[in-house]
């Protein structure tokens, strides 16, 4: 298991707490085996390890069975469902491709934009490389955003 932080409740994180607070729901099933912390898991186990593997050694953050990515306390990239990051920044660079249509979560819009996590994965090391710089440029972006 995992060591996990968990998201601080800022100004900044509000519109995504509130989301994520509202679609929570403790474990059930057996064994609790799709747990995160003290809420189901609203990921898929292979999203959540994509999200560590494009910041390695960056502490995983979590709220409400989410797992994500925070720097200085502000969400920087969150990962959802079987197949959406989404990631905070203000300018999205021209090679990242996006996943059309975004879901209509109610945190989405804004400096928010919804990826695809796995950047068609041909070739596999080039989608790495650019996602990689793509979470960067969020956790910095999350930093500039306290205040």
């Amino acid at each position: 298991m995992r060591t996990l932080l968990e998201l601080p409740d800022l100004p900044q994180n509000d519109s995504l707490l509130g989301y994520l607070r509202g679609q929570a729901s403790p474990p059930s099933g057996p064994g609790r085996g799709y747990a995160l912390g003290d809420w189901e898991l609203h990921t898929h186990p292979d999203l959540m390890d994509r999200l560590c593997e494009l910041a390695p050694g960056w502490p995983l953050t979590a709220a409400y069975g989410v797992p994500l990515l925070a720097s200085e306390g502000v969400a920087a990239v969150v990962a959802l469902g079987t197949g959406w990051l989404a990631v905070r920044i203000d300018r999205l660079p021209a090679s990242v491709l996006t996943l059309e249509p975004a879901p209509a979560w109610t945190f989405a819009g804004g400096d928010w934009r919804i990826v695809d996590p796995w950047q068609g994965q041909v070739p596999v090391a080039d989608g790495t490389r650019v996602l990689r710089g793509l979470v960067s440029l969020a956790l910095s972006y999350a930093a500039s955003l306290v205040g």
